[in-house]
């Protein structure tokens, strides 16, 4: 009997449990934390997990194994004096996210425990790797040759939509770091579309050629080519980030952090600063790359005098041992669980720097935000948050003591936190979990080794032909053929109808 039952097991097993490698090279925490409930998921249903990133996974996901790129992935690590905030930092965004490519790659691809690692003969069925800002280590999946999925932890970059043969019209759609929520006037549709061609170009040019160099160097593999990846997770959802389309094999999973997560008790002294703020709570967080203490002195100031005037407490993460001149509704701490805080009742705003994770916790959460973005996606975040009336966007560099009052009074009116909670409402309103789905999309292509049933036949069409060009070069064509014909036909009927007709000569 103990036999057949073990032999049970292990054909269902066979049948059912998957090798995975998943590949989080980018040292940023954060990218991986969207991810993390779907590794733990897996892991939950029996598949295994070879998981090659930055960070430890500590016992929290079963069937796992770790290889380590090293082990301190970027935490507070950006001063918030770093970032202007003009027009100038947003054209020059692209590159910034490529330096990060550079010596991230560099750096990462020589861990001895990856090297370790690619000496033994595996098999993998599938591959999770993110798509983020270099194809550096492309080359394990095609070591592996395994079917691939690309996670993307915030919104599409301008290079992604072609790899798998989606719109990416910038009349509509806004870039990454411009940031124009639509309708756009005319001159943000030419900047707009300006900045689209830049980045795609500049990706291909500082991303990708340098990351195959190195893919080769320390793999020894040409990266995989992104086209042939079988589908994208992307880390938004409509209601937020606004309608675009999508081909199939772009799957919105926007949430999948918070989805299905009930928020926990809160540390000792948080939770009674936070049940005793009888007016309410102001949440404080420039998330976790940002050192939230190197804010200017000036904008320090105002900050503390308008706290100061509040009714409300406020809760603020802040990395240095003290604070000077701050009030006393001001509590600080250098840690604190966002999520668990967003979702107390008595939470009523939330003031961010407009990173993906704590703008889709507050939308969860249904609590109002003040946005001050720094850098790469927060400016798209915030000004969606405030196109969708459930925030204000506010220059932290600019911030004035009028400005910042403005914006903290109309965050915290009736009709933005009424707006807040219905569009809490409507992202968590959905036919299937964002995890759930993810999952489903996971094992899906691992059972058929591939999703080429779901790629658009637009990937494999070279440009003239996707764009029409020949098509209406052709009909061009013909039209100015007919023309030339009736306006031939058209210039002999005139000339007999009134052309000068020969006299007849008599003798």
């Amino acid at each position: 009997m103990k036999l057949i039952i073990l032999t049970l097991f292990v054909l269902v097993c066979s049948v059912e449990c998957y090798n995975i490698l998943v590949i989080f090279g980018h040292p940023g925490k954060s990218h991986y934390d969207v991810f993390k409930p779907l590794f733990q998921e897996l892991g939950n249903r029996g598949h295994r997990l070879t998981i090659v990133s930055h960070v430890r996974t500590k016992d929290d996901i079963k069937n796992v194994r770790d290889v380590l790129l090293s082990d301190k992935p970027y935490v507070n690590i950006l001063n918030v004096t770093d970032f202007v905030g003009d027009r100038i930092q947003k054209y020059k965004e692209v590159d910034f996210i490529s330096y990060f490519a550079q010596i991230t790659c560099d750096s990462s691809l020589k861990s001895e425990e990856l090297h370790e690692f690619l000496k033994e003969d595996l098999r993998f069925d599938v591959v999770l790797t993110e798509v983020f800002n270099s194809n550096c280590f492309y080359g394990l999946i095609t070591k592996y040759k395994a079917p691939f999925i690309g996670l993307s932890s915030c919104a599409l970059m301008a290079w992604h939509a072609q790899w798998f043969g989606s719109p990416d019209n910038p009349s509509y759609i806004p870039s990454i770091y411009m940031a124009y929520p639509p309708p756009m006037s005319f001159l943000e549709r030419a900047e707009n579309t300006l900045m689209h061609l830049v980045n795609k170009l500049w990706y291909k040019v500082f991303m990708e050629d340098p990351g195959r160099a190195l893919s080769l160097k320390y793999t020894g593999y040409e990266p995989a080519d992104p086209y042939e990846a079988s589908l994208l997770l992307l880390n938004t959802h409509h209601t937020l980030h606004g309608v675009r389309p999508f081909t199939p094999s772009i799957v919105e999973v926007g949430g999948i952090h918070v989805s299905g997560k009930v928020p926990k008790k809160l540390p000792q002294d948080i939770e009674y600063w936070t049940n005793n703020a009888s007016a309410g709570l102001i949440y404080f967080s420039l998330g976790s790359m940002l050192k939230g203490h190197t804010i200017p002195k000036e904008q320090l100031q105002i900050f503390l005098k308008i706290f100061s005037k509040l009714p409300q407490r406020v809760l603020w993460k802040w990395e240095a041992d003290v604070m000077e001149g701050r009030p006393q509704n001001v509590m600080l701490t250098k840690w604190a669980p966002q999520f668990d805080i967003l979702c107390h009742p008595n939470t009523v705003l939330f003031i961010t720097h407009g990173g993906l994770l704590g703008t889709t916790e507050s939308v969860h959460c249904g609590v109002p935000m003040v946005v001050m973005p720094q850098f790469g996606d927060q400016t798209l975040n915030g000004g969606m948050v405030e196109k969708k009336g459930v925030g204000v966007v506010l220059k932290l560099k600019e911030a004035t003591e009028e400005s910042f009052k403005e914006a903290v009074t109309k965050a915290l009116s009736a009709n933005t936190r009424a707006k807040a909670k219905e569009l809490s409402g409507l992202f968590k309103d959905r036919l299937v979990s964002p995890l759930n789905a993810s999952v489903y999309w996971v094992e899906h292509l691992a059972k058929y080794k591939g999703a080429n049933h779901m790629r658009s036949e637009a990937i494999k069409m070279p440009l003239y032909q996707y764009f029409l060009l020949d098509v209406i070069l052709f009909y061009t064509v013909i039209l100015m053929t007919l023309f030339y014909i009736i306006f031939k036909i058209f210039k002999w009927l005139l000339s007999v109808c009134f052309g000068t007709q020969q006299k007849v000569k008599t003798s």
